[in-house]
């Protein structure tokens, strides 16, 4: 296929912006999540909230990807049944699971040890898309790039307060969440291939929150101090889902799945750096450094033949 031929979701530098956006799109959550909490009073302790106030995010934002979608005249249908299932599955892996597992691991876990298990899902997904996909082969090429990005991702948590032990509660829900994202990547190639990328992200989103919703109102989750600024971050944490989901799951149907993930390594540097300027928190050098690392470890992996 010629250049002049390929989606613009194929073109290198179109590849490159999207999953640039999406990664800086979903480190800026970090602090707005941060934010959002501390606004609507949600305390450490309250998992029913936290769970609420994701599902509400995720479910809002897939009937605005859904709703877009019909506006677009996109098909909405899925051919056979046994697709259905599959979209469930994603939708659970993808949103539900995925976020409960971070949330309660948050909740019983320090953040710089969250952050550096957190990450292990975009290697995790280089890794298993070299094993579950022909156009994803392993290279020394690859081997070095994860290896430099993920030790960007540690060089966030030198000097770091806390080391810890080993907790199933904290790190072992941390992994579980990581372990969910890997696998909902993966599937998302498959996902494109029963439904409309876009629809089928709507479907995900929509599905997924919904189903925090329920479990985080059984919990007795609540939202006790509702205000407009609250109400606003909720608004920009939609957008963030909304924008950020749509490009990395196209992209991720039309490109080597490794290629596409590596760009996740630059989540955690830019929720540190953007946790600096929104929450005052201190600023430290080795961010600057994290950066490039995890910058040299997205080129390593991308670089020679398209």
């Amino acid at each position: 296929m010629t250049a002049e031929n390929k989606s613009i979701f194929q073109r290198p530098l179109w590849v490159t912006i999207f999953a640039l956006t999406a990664a800086i799109l979903w480190g800026w959550a970090y602090p707005f999540i941060k934010l959002g909490f501390a606004e609507f009073q949600i305390t450490p302790d309250m998992t029913g909230s936290k769970m609420l106030f994701a599902g509400i995010r995720f479910f809002l934002s897939g009937v605005i990807i859904l709703a877009v979608a019909g506006k677009a005249k996109r098909k909405f249908a899925v051919s056979k049944p046994a697709d259905w299932l599959y979209i469930l599955v994603f939708s659970l892996l993808n949103t539900t699971l995925h976020y409960a597992f971070f949330y309660f691991g948050l909740s019983h876990s320090a953040g710089s040890r969250a952050a550096i298990l957190n990450s292990m899902s975009v290697f995790t997904v280089v890794i298993l898309a070299c094993i579950f996909f022909k156009s994803d082969k392993m290279t020394m090429r690859k081997v070095l790039g994860c290896v430099i990005g993920f030790a960007g991702i540690l060089a966030l948590n030198i000097g770091g307060e806390d080391s810890g032990q080993f907790t199933w509660l904290g790190d072992g829900m941390i992994i579980l969440n990581a372990l969910c994202s890997a696998f909902a990547a993966l599937m998302t190639r498959g996902l494109g291939k029963r439904v409309d990328v876009f629809v089928g992200t709507g479907y995900g989103l929509s599905l997924g929150g919904l189903l925090l919703v329920i479990p985080g109102l059984l919990f007795g989750g609540t939202l006790p101090n509702i205000t407009l600024w609250g109400i606003s971050i909720l608004l920009m944490l939609i957008g963030i889902s909304t924008i950020g989901f749509t490009l990395y799951n196209k992209l991720l149907t039309c490109n080597p799945v490794g290629k596409v993930a590596i760009y996740n390594s630059l989540i955690p540097v830019v929720g540190a750096i953007t946790s600096c300027l929104c929450l005052n928190e201190p600023f430290y050098w080795k961010y600057v450094i994290a950066g490039g690392l995890a910058t040299i470890g997205i080129y390593i992996i991308n670089k020679g033949k398209k």
